[in-house]
């Protein structure tokens, strides 16, 4: 099925009792509104507060609201000072992961191959991968950020088989729009997601494209959300400020249940 997600990026930000407070609030909302089977909710917070966050949500809501890690080694134990194995993020009740985001690649300068190995890894841990793709503003303004997209999942993800691909989220990240302020307009969003969808469809085939969920990830807020959700190939958002205030991301969830309703 190809979910609906509203996914939050709490990057390295917040305490302890301010990530509880956090987690406790999205789950009291999502307690008390039904949402549609084909949303899901996921958090994605520092990971010295992930087990506390896994355990403040509810066995009503557990269904719905998921937590997942911001990032993940390739090994399962070892000496790897200061790395968070998948089976680790597994065994405290993780279902997602965070893969190649715009920050670990600029920052920790992590290849397609080193990817590609994490991605491996967290499938055969049964983590489910939200996989970051995008683009710099020079490649953007050069026009070749489609095929610069194209590469970072030709080399990441499309060794993977049919039935492997299918357990992947993709999340389109236009790194000029993030923190900035700036925010990629629907109809670039819409053209970059349904740029995916084709090259998906491509080396794939067109089933597996139209069930692949891909998620916008560049300053989405309650402001733009609706613009944004509205499109037909954008299917969330991973939200980075605006998920770490409970009002802004439960609106945003609310959008999206009024976008799904329309």
């Amino acid at each position: 099925m190809r979910y609906k997600i509203v996914a939050g990026n709490w990057k390295m930000n917040l305490n302890q009792n301010q990530a509880t407070q956090l987690t406790h609030d999205i789950n009291k909302y999502l307690s008390n509104n039904n949402l549609p089977k084909q949303i899901k909710v996921v958090i994605h917070p520092p990971a010295p507060y992930l087990a506390n966050c896994v355990n403040y949500i509810s066995e009503d809501n557990n269904t719905t609201f998921g937590v997942g890690g911001q990032n993940c080694y390739t090994q399962a134990s070892g000496a790897y000072t200061g790395e968070t194995a998948p089976e680790m993020l597994k065994d405290i009740g993780c279902q997602y992961v965070l893969i190649g985001h715009s920050e670990r690649r600029k920052y920790f300068n992590e290849s397609h191959d080193f990817l590609a190995e994490k991605v491996n890894k967290a499938l055969e841990t049964r983590l489910t991968p939200i996989f970051c793709c995008g683009e710099a503003l020079e490649i953007r303004e050069a026009g070749t950020h489609e095929a610069h997209v194209e590469t970072q999942l030709r080399e990441s993800l499309f060794h993977l088989s049919k039935d492997d691909f299918s357990k992947v989220i993709i999340a389109y990240e236009p790194v000029w729009a993030i923190g900035t302020g700036v925010t990629a307009t629907p109809d670039q969003a819409q053209d970059m997601h349904a740029a995916l969808r084709k090259l998906i469809a491509n080396q794939y085939d067109s089933n597996i494209a139209e069930n692949t969920t891909i998620l916008y990830g560049g300053s989405c807020k309650p402001a733009n959300a609706e613009s944004l959700f509205s499109q037909p190939d954008v299917d969330g958002g991973l939200i980075g400020g605006a998920s770490l205030k409970a009002d802004s991301f439960t609106e945003i969830i609310s959008i999206m249940m009024k976008c799904l309703a329309s």
